[in-house]
């Protein structure tokens, strides 16, 4: 029976000892662990911040790109008649949307449905314009019917995508 007692006298406190030193190692280790998921978080952000601050810009680029004044500025005296006018307009304009399209990754799917949106209005605005302009009609026609319809239906087919991209780089960056 001595034996016993002796034996418990001895592995009860290394049983201690030994829970103790877990305990220990264990809280240690989470503390590493947290510390290096951290760490890796603001890494993250660190690279990830500026490429989405940049895939906003370049959708406010977009946005302005085909706004229908600059559009018919940019693209003023390539075509001879209306009905080629209007296939350079289409064609930019889903040239710049393909040419931004990856941005979409970065940005909110709010954001991107309003950029969508705002593409797909200034197309129809671009047809709906080109439908009351005879097709052989001069490229200047096509322009002016384009900006009557802007002013009669007191739209700016991309200025709410702009407003929303631009309030939500203000609430994400600043």
């Amino acid at each position: 029976m001595e034996i016993v007692t002796d034996l418990l006298k001895i592995i009860l406190p290394s049983a201690l000892v030994l829970y103790a030193m877990y305990l220990t190692v264990t809280a240690f280790l989470k503390k590493q662990l947290t510390e290096k998921e951290v760490e890796l978080q603001r890494k993250n952000v660190e690279i990830a911040l500026p490429i989405r601050l940049q895939a906003y810009e370049r959708m406010c680029l977009f946005l302005e790109r085909i706004t229908p004044n600059n559009l018919l500025i940019r693209t003023n005296g390539v075509a001879t008649q209306a009905i080629e006018f209007q296939q350079i307009l289409l064609h930019e304009v889903r040239e710049e949307f393909n040419h931004n399209l990856s941005q979409q990754v970065y940005m909110s799917n709010d954001a991107w449905e309003h950029v969508r949106s705002a593409q797909q209005e200034v197309i129809t605005l671009i047809n709906q314009a080109a439908a009351e302009v005879k097709p052989d009609a001069a490229p200047i026609d096509l322009s002016k019917k384009i900006f009557e319809k802007i002013v009669q239906e007191n739209r700016n087919p991309t200025a709410l995508a702009l407003k929303f991209v631009k309030d939500e780089i203000q609430r994400e960056f600043m």
